[in-house]
């Protein structure tokens, strides 16, 4: 959703689910707040609460998940859920969940969509600031490779490549809007390799994890009886987690992301690398005047200027 004012959702919405490691049922509550808030995580301990910002700085790991964190507190799995708030373009929330992971749900963003969706928006009378990318940046490990150039929308062109005869090669180009992802991005599932997750749960991890909430791989075919939702939801998967990683910068984006076997460990390295080199971009911020002027137009009618209006 391109608006130019900051919005939050206009009702509190519930949701519940399993957590895909620790297998523990989780409460997440999503909260209204007021401009300027950002995404807050709010971690229930017994009687302790520990406050979170979505924010890059407060990534603590990257290797199964996007984990934030303070100290030693912790909410993991949170790409699918900032994924979702992000293309809906959602700015500010608190978020008060009783777990060490947010929900998988049916291990897409789907059902965050939906609960968005219920929950409706509201604008506050105080604008954006966006993210304009001025200057190409590019992160290389190995064969992963991501990299982000100027353009006017928020963009993102993933390459995959599996040895796998149900995965293979996998492209797609997306221009991101809360429309396109909830047909195109949301209902892609996350996926695993058969061999991968026995090992997991013998270390512990992915105790939460079946086929309700993944999608399964043997060395030959995928195991999920339903199948596919997409002849390429693997690659949609793989965007919606950028979305959601990238969204920890903290400003929407206006940018072409291009990304070759990326996952979050190079997601967040761009980021950082990106706000460490703060020559390669521009906030742009409208004025009071263009606030009040957006509200009384529709959001479309800006979509075309927004990105070079302002310089």
């Amino acid at each position: 959703m391109n608006m130019i004012c900051q919005t939050t959702i206009a009702r509190s919405t519930a949701i519940s689910g399993i957590g895909l490691h620790t297998g523990q049922r989780i409460n997440m509550t999503l909260r209204p707040a007021e401009a300027g808030t950002g995404i807050v995580f709010h971690r229930k301990i017994g009687e302790r609460t520990v406050t979170i910002e979505a924010t890059s700085a407060n990534v603590v790991d990257t290797q199964m998940a996007t984990v934030i964190g303070k100290g030693d507190v912790r909410v993991s799995t949170v790409e699918h859920l900032l994924s979702a708030l992000a293309a809906y373009g959602v700015d500010n929330l608190h978020i008060d969940i009783d777990g060490p992971e947010v929900p998988i749900m049916d291990g897409s963003a789907a059902p965050f969509a939906s609960i968005i969706e219920e929950a409706g928006q509201r604008r506050h009378h105080q604008s954006r600031k966006f993210l304009a990318i001025r200057k190409p940046v590019s992160v290389i490990d190995g064969e992963k490779r991501v990299s982000i150039i100027p353009s006017r929308f928020f963009r993102i062109t993933f390459d995959i490549a599996f040895q796998h005869p149900c995965i293979a090669l996998q492209q797609r180009s997306v221009k991101v809007s809360s429309s396109v992802f909830r047909r195109d991005l949301a209902p892609a599932r996350t996926f695993g390799f058969l061999r991968d997750v026995e090992s997991l749960k013998a270390a512990g991890l992915a105790l939460g994890g079946s086929l309700e909430n993944a999608i399964v791989v043997d060395d030959e075919r995928i195991l999920n009886p339903e199948g596919l939702r997409f002849q390429d939801e693997f690659v949609r998967h793989k965007i919606l987690d950028a979305i959601g990683d990238l969204s920890l910068i903290g400003y929407p984006i206006l940018g072409h992301v291009r990304a070759f076997k990326a996952g979050h460990d190079i997601n967040h390295q761009l980021v950082e690398k990106l706000l460490d080199t703060p020559e390669s971009w521009q906030l742009l911020e409208f004025s009071e005047a263009d606030v009040e002027k957006a509200l009384q137009m529709a959001p479309q009618a800006f979509a075309s200027d927004l990105a070079f209006s302002k310089g």
